[in-house]
């Protein structure tokens, strides 16, 4: 698993790049085609990956409830998200994936309810949370790297 660990490092660190030239304006936009925006889709990994590895196994978030309430599947991202979004978004996907290696290799994760996800693969353990919860970060890599594209073509 110690792999799997360290890709979610690095796709957290590729994700937060792919920002970093950004203004909070520019992360705000929701370009025509597109349903979200550049924040919503760092959030939603964060969200997501708390949702899929703690609350399917029985475990407390390590997140405060208006932040899943913001970014969890199936909200509509705001156009007017602040500077303290973006400050919690950093500081948690820098965090979280330390954490959930820490907890993991604690034995925190005793327990796991099958979620038969989107994707149409069911999650029937942690690891399998945890090795899902990678495919979901590259996929929202890609909409950030064309959500990217999409803003600048319009500044």
């Amino acid at each position: 698993m110690k792999e799997a660990f360290e890709i979610l490092r690095v796709s957290r660190s590729n994700q937060l790049a792919v920002i970093k030239d950004l203004t909070l304006e520019q992360l705000n936009v929701i370009p025509q085609g597109f349903n979200n925006n550049l924040m919503w889709n760092l959030g939603h990994v964060i969200v997501t990956q708390q949702l899929l590895c703690y609350k399917l196994s029985g475990n407390a978030l390590n997140l405060d409830e208006d932040f899943v309430q913001k970014f969890a599947k199936g909200t509509l991202p705001s156009p007017n998200f602040e500077h303290t979004d973006l400050e919690k978004i950093k500081k948690y996907a820098r965090s979280l994936p330390d954490l959930l290696e820490s907890d993991y290799n604690s034995g925190l994760f005793k327990t796991y309810n099958k979620y038969p996800t989107s994707y149409g693969y069911e999650l029937n353990s942690i690891e399998d949370a945890i090795t899902f919860n990678n495919v979901h970060e590259g996929v929202h890599l890609g909409y950030l790297m064309a959500l990217k594209r999409a803003v600048l073509s319009l500044t």
